[in-house]
């Protein structure tokens, strides 16, 4: 391949820049802000699922307590009606009279122990309660704090965006120097090696930091000035300049 020694220079620039777009990809990808949401992120789902089985215990519980209560009040309102009776000297019968009296005693036994249950019962769900405002509390700090890092990290993405469009203007008028046959040479190597080209400075390809041989080097020394010249180590564009040591 042939290609005008400045074209070949224009290699380098677009190396360059290629590299920067390297960085910046690199950097968008590692932003410690990333690893941060992802730890915060899991950290709130997995108190997200226990504030969903927290929850779930204080509504079994109010529940169990709602069901409690009226038990008791069952009891309390049986209780009160033996008592009118007792009260209203409708029952005469000393056989009925007692076995009213004895009821009243279970059912105000029964009612005491209800209300036992009841305060049992409360006291759970208080302390559930207050395990879902904890957990509630907690998946909020912890949601909040990873507000604050994606803010940061939508930062950090807007400015290596930015960057990155300068970079992509200057890599576009860079690519106007350079032939279509051997930009799309140094595109397939740099797809290959990460780099298309590199330059030969003091008989050394700057791409693997190998040194060439005395042969190799002077092969370069008398090929034409536009020929294209490969590095026989990585294959990549080898670029000549003043600094090449030819």
């Amino acid at each position: 391949m042939k290609a005008a020694p400045a074209a070949q220079k224009r290699l380098l620039d677009l190396a360059e820049l290629d590299s920067a777009l390297d960085r910046l990809a690199h950097r968008r990808r590692t932003l410690p802000e990333l690893a941060q949401i992802d730890e915060l992120s899991a950290r709130v789902a997995r108190i997200a699922t226990q504030v969903i089985a927290a929850e779930t215990e204080s509504g079994d519980l109010a529940r169990e307590q709602s069901k409690a209560e009226a038990d008791v009040d069952s009891v309390r309102i049986r209780a009160e009606r033996d008592q009118k009776r007792l009260d209203s000297g409708q029952v005469s019968s000393p056989k009925d009279l007692a076995s009213l009296q004895s009821e009243i005693a279970s059912l105000t036994r029964r009612q005491g122990d209800l209300e036992e249950v009841v305060l049992e019962i409360m006291e759970r769900r208080e302390t559930a309660d207050a395990q879902v405002a904890k957990l509630v509390a907690e998946r909020d700090e912890l949601a909040g704090t990873r507000a604050v890092a994606e803010d940061r990290r939508d930062a950090a993405f807007a400015e290596i965006d930015k960057e990155k469009e300068e970079v992509q203007s200057k890599r576009a008028e860079v690519e106007k120097d350079i032939p279509a046959d051997l930009l799309a040479l140094y595109a397939k190597l740099r797809e290959q090696f990460g780099v298309g080209a590199a330059m030969l400075q003091g008989g050394r390809c700057l791409g693997c930091r190998t040194s060439l041989s005395i042969a190799e080097i002077n092969r370069i020394k008398a090929a034409s000035h536009d020929e294209v010249i490969r590095c026989e180590e990585c294959r990549r564009i080898l670029v000549r300049t003043a600094e090449s040591g030819l």
